[in-house]
């Protein structure tokens, strides 16, 4: 057993000094943002075409990423596999674009074949790369330094240190650019209209809210057991009570029949504004559907209603509605 305990506290003592390792090989990047980071950055704002991200290997999969991150932050860009470019994908490539390439070593065999035709090409060319006099530094337009003291793998060789500094330093462009745009929530949504970020960044009141027979609204001298008849035709937790011009004046819910039904035997013949919920907090069809669930939560209710301009009530939101959307 106390072999096994020793080989537990091993492995914890080798994962704590990768993090610690690697920590330090992103900490030492901030001192190398200067003047080619931000000739990078420019060229990129000036550019007319596209950021074709390329790497091989483990730093491909991290270009794969950073294109990726690029594209959702308003920069178009595309990642191209360096195997894939010398077999007749170059032609994605065109003079109004520029390739950022990714290599620790810069000297990696396949992205040194492209550079001849990429010069032909005339595309503007951004190295990161861990070593400065490589090749691919040398052809570059731009170099970013991404070179780390040393890997996290014992054997310093398996990528592991440099690749999180690539990802790191490819992060970094990436929200400087998204700042420098003026990037805004709205245009986050625009490129993220699918799952949870688009549901809570486009998906408003007036997509997902009761309307007709499904929002239950009545009159202010209705009595209660036609207002539970009502509630119940509707599958509804509430109804709206409006006065004799159709604007709101009330909310009557589930909690308001319970607190008056144990406590008043003429519950069922009363009108609804007697023990209605007077002004109740509601919300426009315009407003984000995150936002009244945020309404909902911090008010600690079930039901909202949705009014016009002239306080008339035109729909319902319910926290269930909500959880169906997906929003919770």
């Amino acid at each position: 057993m106390r072999g096994v305990y020793k080989k537990e506290v091993e492995m914890i003592r080798r994962a704590k000094e990768v993090l610690m390792i690697e920590a330090d090989a992103v900490s030492s990047l901030i001192k190398r943002v200067d003047a080619n980071f931000e000739k990078a950055g420019n060229l990129i704002l000036a550019c007319k075409g596209k950021v074709v991200v390329t790497g091989m290997g483990k730093p491909g999969f991290i270009g794969a990423k950073i294109s990726a991150t690029l594209s959702s932050t308003g920069t178009p860009s595309l990642y191209l596999h360096p195997a894939d470019a010398i077999h007749g994908d170059l032609g994605r490539v065109t003079r109004d674009d520029i390739v950022l390439a990714l290599s620790n070593s810069g000297e990696t065999e396949e992205i040194l074949r492209l550079l001849p035709t990429l010069k032909k090409i005339g595309a503007k060319l951004i190295a990161m790369v861990g070593n400065i006099d490589s090749t691919l530094a040398r052809y570059s337009d731009v170099v970013l330094n991404v070179a780390v003291k040393k890997e996290a793998c014992p054997l310093n060789l398996a990528p592991t240190a440099s690749t999180t500094a690539m990802l790191a330093m490819g992060d970094a462009l990436a929200i400087a650019l998204l700042d420098k745009r003026g990037f805004r929530e709205e245009d986050f949504a625009f490129f993220h209209p699918g799952g949870a970020i688009g549901k809570r960044l486009l998906l408003r009141v007036e997509d997902i809210m009761r309307k007709g027979k499904a929002n239950p609204i009545v009159k202010e001298d209705t009595k209660i057991k036609n207002v539970l008849l009502k509630i119940t035709e509707a599958r509804a937790g509430s109804a709206s009570v409006i006065n004799k011009k159709g604007a709101l004046i009330g909310i009557f819910t589930d909690g308001d029949l319970r607190r008056h039904l144990g406590v008043d035997a003429a519950l069922p013949v009363r009108r609804v504004r007697e023990v209605m919920t007077k002004d109740p907090i509601t919300i426009s069809k315009d407003m984000l559907a995150a936002d009244a669930f945020r309404i909902l939560r911090e008010k600690k209710i079930d039901e909202i209603p949705v009014v016009d301009n002239k306080r008339r009530p035109i729909g319902l939101i319910d926290v269930q509605d909500l959880l169906k959307a997906g929003l919770v």
